[in-house]
């Protein structure tokens, strides 16, 4: 099904948007929700669509909504129609003297909890007119947001899953290994992996800092003793200061807890063979950006890019995770 573009011009965008996010969601109250419609309204507005193609877009399921196959090819068409009304409306508020409207970020944990406040109160103290939205997530859905027009900017760890975004490093550190203050390693130092796989150890599945732990633990021919996996960095912190176990964070994590001086955990470096992470602030592409988002972008840049640190702005290229 290939719709010609004076068609879609004259296509009403509301429609566009509702089908698009009814695509997106699987589900009428979920997509109107993220429309801040009513679903009446966001039904209506299908249907309207439907008829403008002469052509059925989705169907009920159990489970919500399907897309036909006239909705499968449609919806690359619908979601270009969209993206290209958004990149237009950025440029003209371009325009504007002063940044205004709504900024979504994104980030993983760690990052907005740590790296991310003291940027935000000096960007609201300049801009008091910008209302901020800070979207907390794992990667993989920071980048589908991203890549959805969800987002306009995140801050997630390298390398990039999506091709169609552009990335610009920011920093790298280093994972230290968070120990609660009774355990027996707590007066060392420094540590290699391999000496910590008999402990108890607190885990996010599927990441590289828990890759590295299984590998250390394949090393020395011992099952891995995981006691809770969790879903994020700020939960593992807190499981390693009830003492269930040991966790690999990001030094920015002990460095903040360090600075307040009153720490729950011991940060060991990892002496050898240890993990780094490199972080990246994420967009769409400069034409996506408002004002106020080009704003907030050149803010956390200038802060939180160490001064000796390269620039450069790179489209991302589909790299396998480690």
């Amino acid at each position: 099904m290939r719709v010609p573009h004076d068609e879609i011009g004259r296509m009403d965008t509301d429609q566009l948007r509702a089908f698009v996010a009814l695509a997106r969601t699987g589900k009428f109250t979920a997509a109107a929700k993220s429309l801040g419609v009513a679903q009446p309204t966001l039904s209506r507005r299908v249907q309207q669509l439907e008829r403008e193609l002469a052509a059925r877009l989705v169907v009920r399921a159990p489970g919500g909504v399907v897309l036909t196959g006239a909705g499968t090819r449609f919806l690359p068409q619908a979601e270009h129609a969209v993206a290209s009304i958004d990149a237009g409306v950025a440029a003209l508020d371009e325009l504007a003297t002063e940044p205004r409207g709504v900024v979504v970020i994104g980030a993983q944990h760690t990052i907005g909890a740590y790296a991310l406040p003291a940027v935000l109160a000096t960007f609201h103290a300049r801009y008091p007119d910008v209302r901020l939205r800070l979207v907390d997530a794992l990667q993989d859905l920071l980048e589908e947001k991203l890549a959805n027009g969800e987002l306009d900017l995140g801050l997630f760890n390298l390398p990039v899953r999506r091709v169609d975004l552009t990335a610009q490093k920011l920093w790298q550190e280093d994972y230290v290994l968070a120990v609660p203050p009774q355990n027996r390693l707590a007066a060392r130092k420094s540590i290699l992996l391999s000496d910590a796989v008999a402990e108890s150890l607190v885990v996010i599945p599927n990441v590289p800092a828990t890759a590295a732990l299984e590998a250390a633990c394949a090393e020395k021919g011992v099952e891995p003793r995981i006691v809770v996996e969790v879903d994020n960095l700020e939960t593992a912190r807190r499981m390693v200061e009830r003492g269930l176990g040991v966790a690999l964070l990001p030094r920015i994590v002990a460095r903040s807890h360090e600075a307040r001086g009153q720490p729950r955990f011991v940060a060991l470096e990892i002496a050898r063979g240890g993990l780094r992470r490199q972080v990246a602030l994420v967009h769409r592409g400069e034409a996506y950006l408002s004002a106020a988002a080009r704003a907030l972008r050149t803010l956390i840049v200038d802060t939180l890019r160490p001064r000796a640190s390269p620039a450069g702005a790179t489209k991302t290229s589909a790299t396998k995770r480690s």
